[in-house]
């Protein structure tokens, strides 16, 4: 198992370079680099492997493989191949599949790595990656985005490095588990890092503009994996210090509803789904244990939906209104919707109950108001007329096929879900949604305004946000900081 967990790190890596002096054959191998890793994350889950592993010395790499590893990187390997087939017949060149499977290698590292030393190398590398994706197409609104993209990222991990060197100091060890023992300032810094890093609440205001204005498969892979790479630490840290818990369920469901607001008022179609993000990460946060079982069911909707998005006759949902899509494309964009709205037979029925299941009676409710949102959110894409003429590019389906056939089949994974009362609620929520979106949105056209996206106002955002984490920090923590 040590072998094999080394493998699903540096296979990647060493593809990415091969495949970039062997033109001719890099999407069969990065496609085969996906199926390693997903052999490898079922491999863990089947056998419910719980593997611990230091290498090096205090200074050197701590591994901690386990479920929660296991789902997260069988929710990057699946949407880094759908990403890959729906490329297939582009004319991406082969510096895009080079890039694409780097990433895929630094995300497998961040989903094992239990030490924040080791976390920051993965992460600058997941940055300059996914900046290199943004800028692909070589615009001038793609290079800007993609700079804005980049500064926002290296500032963030300014501050998680200097948190990260503090937690150091305190415990001669950057392992994740030194954390509870370290300063306020260390637990701030690393918590802003790793949230602004992941899209977190107000420090996720950099993410709907630059997902919305990224190529499609681009969105697809950013909104559904990249963003979780930020937020995975943070599950690690609450499940592995209690005292953390109520702390991260606090920021996740802030950001449930924050993502919903800036959601429901927006009119374009992939800010609507990158803002959705936002609200989806909240979810992941506030149940901890169950998490990466969230995240899979989110990357594999969330991907699924920002490649249908870019074959849309427009951006825009009021004009979407007017205009008939066709049938099969209709069909398929629901499967998305309703699987992220909770809608039983899909995947994200399954687990949104699960992730209810973990919360207390009062998280349960503002999440039940949360799901709610979610609905009045996709019944914009839901109730959109269909019956248009179908000029579908073939290698969307290509795509979308291992997408939508997992949506279907993640139901398994937890089929104790379906009992009557769940059942019921699941459509309960969903139709109130739904309700409320007629009531309200369908006609009503309600804009913000983006001037909390514009770089300066971010810069501000992450100062203040990291002194409300201090506070939060010193009043959430049981450890006297002050004695």
């Amino acid at each position: 198992m040590t072998n094999l967990t080394i493998i699903s790190i540096l296979l990647p890596l060493f593809i990415g370079f091969l495949v970039y002096l062997l033109p001719k054959i890099d999407k069969i191998f990065c496609l085969l680099t996906v199926l390693f890793s997903i052999f490898y994350a079922s491999y863990i889950i089947i056998n419910n492997v719980d593997l611990s592993l230091q290498l090096l010395d205090n200074f050197g790499v701590q591994l901690l493989v386990n479920n929660l590893s296991a789902y997260f990187i069988i929710t990057n390997a699946l949407v880094t191949g759908a990403v890959i087939l729906y490329s297939w017949k582009t004319k991406k060149k082969t510096f895009f599949y080079t890039l694409l499977i780097i990433l895929h290698g630094s995300m497998n590292a961040v989903f094992i790595s239990a030490d924040f030393l080791s976390v920051y190398v993965a992460l600058e590398v997941i940055g300059i990656s996914a900046f290199l994706l943004v800028v692909y197409p070589r615009t001038d609104r793609s290079i800007w985005v993609g700079l804005r993209y980049l500064f926002t990222s290296n500032i963030a991990m300014l501050f998680y490095l200097i948190g990260a060197i503090l937690v150091y100091k305190s415990n001669q060890s950057f392992a994740f588990t030194g954390l509870i023992n370290s300063t306020p300032e260390a637990i701030a810094l690393i918590f802003l890092g790793l949230l602004t890093k992941g899209g977190i609440f107000i420090s996720g205001l950099w993410l709907p503009l630059t997902h919305a204005e990224s190529q499609s498969p681009v969105s697809a892979i950013l909104s559904g994996v990249v963003v979780k790479a930020g937020i995975f630490p943070l599950l690690r840290c609450a499940i592995m210090m209690n005292d953390f818990d109520s702390l991260i369920h606090a920021v996740g469901i802030a950001t449930a509803f924050f993502g919903i607001t800036y959601a429901l008022f927006s009119q374009d179609t992939k800010r609507i789904l990158a803002s959705s993000t936002v609200s989806q990460l909240g979810w992941i946060l506030v149940a901890p244990e169950v998490g990466g079982f969230y995240a899979l069911a989110h990357g594999l909707a969330k991907a699924n939906l920002f490649m249908i998005s870019g074959v849309l006759p427009s951006r825009n949902i009021q004009e979407l209104q007017n205009r008939a899509i066709s049938t099969r494309l209709w069909l398929a964009l629901s499967v998305g919707s309703l699987s992220i709205c909770g809608f039983p037979l899909f995947y994200g029925f399954a687990a949104k109950t699960l992730a209810l299941k973990n919360l207390s009676s009062i998280e349960e409710l503002l999440m039940n108001i949360s799901a709610v949102g979610t609905a009045m959110i996709y019944a914009k894409f839901i109730f959109l007329p269909r019956g248009g003429i179908d000029k579908t590019p073939s290698n969307l389906w290509w795509g979308l096929a291992p997408l939508i056939v997992a949506i279907f089949a993640g139901n398994f994974l937890y089929i104790s879900a379906y009992t009557p009362l769940n059942v019921i609620k699941g459509l309960g929520l969903s139709a109130i949604g739904f309700l409320l979106h007629f009531l309200i949105f369908k006609k009503a056209v309600f804009t913000l305004s983006r001037y909390f996206e514009e770089l300066e106002q971010i810069m501000g955002v992450m100062i203040l946000m990291l002194v409300v984490l201090f506070w939060m920090v010193v009043a959430w923590s049981p450890v006297s900081f002050f004695v």
